[in-house]
This record gives C-alpha cells, structure tokens and sequence, in this order.
C-alpha cells in the first residue's frame, strides 16, 4: 500500500501541556494496514493544574482511512503519563506512543476519533513536538489565541486531584451482559440488606464492617452495593454471589463498576475475592498495597506486582471519589492473569505465564492453575486503612464483557 506522506509537520504550541506518561501500557491490539495521508492532524488540548494535567488528543488521518493507529509525540519538560483512556498509552523518555484500543482503530478518510490521558509533571515544561501518525510527521493544533491561565482562578482553591469523571469512548466496546453467567446490577434488591443472588459475609471474622443497598449512589439505574470498611484487622465484610458460577469454565472474565472515598492506604487491603478450589479454597484476591492496586495470593501472600518500587510503578491507585471499571481475566489452564482499568491493560497487574521481575517473577515462584468458584465484594483491611466502597454492574462470564 503507498503511504502519502504529509505536509511538513508545524509545532505544535500549547500552552502549558504539562502532560504526562507514567506506563499504561495494555495487552497487544490488534492492528492490520495502518497508513496515513496528505493532511494527518493531531490535535492536543490540556487541561492543568499545578502538579498534575489530562489531555484531549484528537487523531485525523486526512485524506485517506486507516484500520489501526499509533500516535507519537515529544515531551520538553519532566511531563510524565499515569493513566489513559481510549487509547493504549506508553513513554520512553520524553517519547509518548499512544496505540489505538481494540474498539477505535478504523477512521474514515475526514474522520477522527479522540482519547484521553491524564498525569503529573514536577516544573514546567515546554510544548510537546514532533507529532506523528503511523510513523508520519502531522501539522499540529493551531495554537491558541489567547493562552489558558497555568493556574485556577483565584476564587477557586486549584484541584489536588484530577477531574471527577473520564471521558466515555468514542465508540463503546462491547458492554452489557451478553453472555454472561452473572450480570447484577443490583436494581431488583428490594430491602436495606443484600440478599436474594447475594449474602453477606464475613470469611475470617466480623466487626464493625457493615453492607447495604445504597439507593443514593448508583453507577446506572437507581441501587448499589454500599460497603463501610472499618480499619484494622477483623472488620471484613463483603456480599458473596450465590450464582453457581462453576459454568463460566477454565478463562473467567469480570466486570464490577467500584467507587470508593479514600485514597489506598500503605497497608494491604482487599476489595474482591474469589476462593481457588486449587489452592485449598483460599482466595485470589485484588486489592491495593503500597498506594495502588495490586492482586495478592493468601495461600502464600505472593503479589503482582511485587512490592518494589519498581513494581508498583507498573500498576496505579485506584482514583477515590468517582465510578471505575475494573475488568479481568484468569485462565486456569494457563495460568495467566490480565486486568483493565477503565479499558486500559495495567502492565503490572499482568501475569503472562513468563516471570518478569518486579512484576510477577514472584507470582510464578511455583505452579498456579487457579480453579476459581466464587466471587465476593467488599473489605479487608490489615492495617490502618478504612474505605467506603460501592459496587454496582458486575457480569462475569467466559468472553470480555466490556465496559
């Protein structure tokens, strides 16, 4: 296929585009003839505050269609990527390579599509540069007229934290239920106490952990699960799914919508689990240590990622005060293991089956074939930690189920 190169690429000038790429690397996508022609356009709009940015990025192949995508750019400054939506987002240095999802990788000639990224940055830097479409230079953004103030205004306290909500995909992947063995969004609980598909729980031991059905916070319809995690050890607590879920097979796929108030503590905590029938029924559970999220094995508290620096630096807290979607997917015949955040794979929440150090050289220090039989929500902390949890749309089943 010829590839039309474009017109030389112009600087791209935006006023504080602090913007940033910690890894959110994902998975592989799939990708087939990726070209682009005469007139490709990126444009990038931030949005910052001091010590942190999201952007906008819109991708325009121009006069001709492409079935995949990847954008790359050149940071000036210390600008440093966390998190990303719509695209897979990763930095070597000051380069961004951001890669389309599975969903969004056609655009028509004309067309365009959008993602999202979010991050932090220490002093300021300069403009990003060098914006390029499937290996070919773009002219940029026209750059503003008037450009935006580096600081809130002066009678709104600057956010400490980005903005509440992340952007909807342009193009949804696959959502819903569809196939799914269990697909709960809690709208036909009619009293204050899970029950029905559900039960409470608590595996260990009780206190002051207390479940409920909410019906002020919802992520869709009008109930959720509430759960008030106590701190200290002996305030679990979590609902359990009463579904015979042993149809869903060997490759298990979850979805659960989860919003919680504080940030994750140092301490270890848990806010799901699954019992491993091939593990003297104890858990695999996914919840957070060191500040981000992270799955722990109880049978011999191995974790992944492992608790360096380094590991963690691979995965990402889960952000308070706003719904995220966390999938899954563990295949016990291979004895692999996959999460996505808000569609995005989380490279240190990654066992492929090959130890990696600093992310799951300890998960493999012996053989794992999960044989998951459950799945329960809620709270464990064994420290300090104490959270507010909801839960709301969890589907399970043998195929990704989306967002």
């Amino acid at each position: 296929m010829t590839i039309f190169r474009a017109r030389p690429a112009a600087t791209l000038v935006v006023a504080a585009a602090l913007a940033a790429a910690a890894t959110t690397t994902g998975a592989a996508l799939l990708t087939g003839p990726a070209t682009a022609a005469q007139g490709c356009r990126v444009d990038y709009t931030p949005n910052q505050w001091p010590g942190g940015f999201t952007a906008t990025v819109k991708v325009s192949p121009g006069d001709a269609a492409v079935s995949s995508w990847t954008v790359t750019w050149t940071y000036a400054g210390d600008e440093r990527v966390t998190s990303g939506w719509n695209a897979t987002v990763s930095q070597s240095g000051s380069t961004v390579t951001a890669r389309n999802a599975s969903y969004n990788g056609s655009i028509p000639a004309g067309g365009s599509t959008e993602f999202g990224l979010q991050g932090t940055y220490g002093t300021s830097g300069g403009a990003p540069t060098g914006f390029s479409l499937n290996g070919v230079p773009c002219n940029g953004a026209t750059p503003p007229t008037t450009p935006p103030p580096t600081t809130p205004p002066p009678t709104t306290p600057p956010p400490t934290t980005p903005p509440p909500t992340t952007p909807p995909p342009t193009t949804e992947p696959p959502a819903g239920c569809a196939g799914a063995v269990l697909c709960d969004g809690f709208e036909g609980q009619t009293g204050s106490t899970p029950s029905g598909d559900w039960t409470v729980v608590s595996p260990d031991c009780s206190g002051a952990g207390t479940a409920t059905i909410d019906t002020a916070t919802a992520h869709s319809g009008s109930r959720s699960v509430r759960i008030n995690g106590a701190a200290g050890y002996c305030n679990h607590v979590f609902i359990r799914s009463t579904k015979n879920l042993g149809s869903v097979g060997n490759v298990r796929y979850g979805r659960i919508w989860v919003r919680h108030t504080t940030a994750q503590p140092t301490e270890h905590t848990t806010m799901m689990a699954m019992a491993d029938a091939a593990d003297g029924n104890r858990d695999l559970r996914l919840g957070g240590q060191n500040g981000a999220l992270q799955w722990n094995r109880a049978s011999d508290d191995a974790t992944l990622p492992e608790q360096s620096p380094a590991g963690v630096a691979q995965s990402l807290p889960l952000p308070p005060n706003r719904w995220t979607c966390v999938e899954f997917m563990v295949d016990g015949a291979a004895g692999q293991l996959r999460t996505w955040v808000d569609g995005t794979a989380i490279p240190g929440l990654t066992a492929d089956g090959a130890p990696t150090h600093d992310i799951d050289g300890q998960w493999y220090n012996r053989t794992w074939r999960p044989q998951l039989t459950d799945l329960k929500l809620g709270w464990e902390s064994y420290g300090g930690g104490a959270d507010t949890l909801w839960y709301d749309d969890v589907a399970m089943g043998s195929s990704r189920i989306g967002c």
